[in-house]
């Protein structure tokens, strides 16, 4: 049986209008880390291996450990010295980004390690832990470009209107294929770990 996690854990859901705080547990990811706009050859590349990859280590879970899965989709955190850039500026050059692409827990170092040496690889790639505790998200719908508000709404209003305060990096998860769907229809969970203010 083939397990789709984006099914079964609860923090890859979120509704469009709604901000909601979730729980998320330490997960492990294939990243990738990078600088500036990325509608460039750098993020390109940096996407280009965390897939290849990916199907390579799926490929092996089937064979080898009878454990069939669905790739999730990409991911990345984002993050600038100014975080204006990614409300008000929207200055794409001054961003800095690890793309990500969650595995199954039952992926090992070694399972990893031979996937990346049969794959084609453009871009420094590791499989690490990301613990992201409490956060606040919500579902974004249509194109990236036109995120700004939301995350207004999320940084300036909700956040410390709920009595607390960013901790971590600014995190999307792209539940659509940029390949094949309409930017108007696009849907990306926006993600911000949060403390006590």
């Amino acid at each position: 049986m083939k397990v789709d996690l984006k099914k079964q854990l609860p923090w890859y859901t979120a509704r469009r209008g709604d901000f909601e705080v979730v729980d998320v547990p330490p997960q492990r990811y294939l990243m990738v880390d990078g600088h500036g706009d990325p509608n460039t050859p750098a993020y390109a590349d940096a996407v280009s291996t965390i897939f290849g990859v990916a199907y390579k280590l799926k490929f092996l879970s089937k064979r080898e450990l009878d454990r069939d899965y669905v790739v999730m989709p990409l991911e990345a955190l984002w993050w600038s010295d100014d975080m204006a850039t990614f409300t008000s500026a929207r200055d794409k050059s001054r961003w800095d980004w690890t793309a990500l692409n969650l595995v199954p827990e039952w992926i090992t170092d070694e399972l990893f390690e031979r996937a990346l040496a049969a794959a084609t690889v453009a871009a420094p790639l590791r499989l690490e832990s990301l613990a992201e505790g409490r956060c606040v998200q919500t579902l974004h719908v249509g194109p990236f470009d036109e995120e700004g508000p939301v995350l207004a709404a999320m940084h300036d209003e909700f956040i410390p209107g709920h009595g607390l305060r960013m901790t971590g990096r600014h995190h999307e998860i792209y539940l659509s294929d940029i390949r094949r769907t309409d930017p108007a229809r696009l849907r990306t969970i926006l993600r911000q770990p949060v403390g006590e203010g």
